[in-house]
């Protein structure tokens, strides 16, 4: 792992500021870098690549790392523990499988996100937009998610925190449930819609899936009712 020393990550950064510009330079290449306690708050890092790189304990606070161009800021496989990404701007930005265990996402910008995979055990995504993320298969237990923003947000086989997000494993299908939506795989529905469902409806969804709701409606809404999801909150 190649680690970087600040006046070259100074140059880098400068050149990947004009490459965005489009006056000349190039897009930052950190890919599998050290950037262990680096301080990169405020830095705009649209569209670079981070991808494997260290990032443990760095302070991202307020950087922009959303997706400028069709390429995105690709943060996938990143190691992130212990982070300051509060207020950052992670629109459409990769973190697929990420480590984001114990990092500090509060006020984050997440809308459009690919967390797919990530570990976000104990991060603080507190007041985080995380509108049209996909979280599927993220592990979020012992997450801070009070007036996180998840709407529109696929949770299809993510492990929740088991407050705001709660989650099971029913057979081939795993269910997850906010307080408002409930997700069975890659369908994802209002709680109130789900009850109304009719079987033909059911059956339109997956060529098992009308067979295995008759088997576990009572169960899921059961579940729901006697440990609801709590509201997160969100003002928006």
């Amino acid at each position: 792992m190649r680690t970087i020393q600040p006046e070259e990550l100074k140059t880098i950064l400068e050149s990947h500021a004009k490459w965005l510009c489009g006056e000349g330079g190039e897009r930052a290449n950190l890919r599998g870098a050290s950037l262990r306690d680096a301080n990169l708050r405020g830095a705009s890092l649209r569209d670079a690549d981070l991808s494997d790189a260290d990032l443990s304990s760095a302070n991202l606070y307020c950087a922009n790392l959303s997706r400028a161009d069709l390429i995105g800021a690709d943060l996938s496989r990143a190691d992130l523990i212990g982070a300051n990404l509060s207020r950052a701007d992670l629109i459409g930005a990769n973190l697929y499988c990420a480590d984001l265990s114990s990092a500090n996402l509060y006020c984050a910008d997440l809308r459009g996100a690919d967390l797919s995979d990530a570990d976000l055990r104990n991060a603080n995504l507190s007041s985080a937009n995380l509108r049209g993320a996909n979280l599927s298969d993220a592990d979020l237990r012992n997450a801070n998610l009070s007036s996180a923003n998840l709407r529109g947000a696929n949770l299809n086989g993510g492990v929740g925190n088991m407050e705001q997000i709660k989650s099971l494993q029913l057979e081939e299908w795993p269910v997850t449930y906010t307080a408002e939506r409930l997700q069975i795989g890659c369908q994802n529905h209002t709680i109130d819609e789900w009850r109304t469902f009719t079987d033909s409806e059911i059956q339109k969804m997956d060529e098992k899936a009308l067979g295995w709701w008759s088997k576990y409606k009572a169960l899921i809404f059961l579940t729901i009712e006697t440990s609801p999801a709590e509201p997160t909150g969100a003002s928006v």
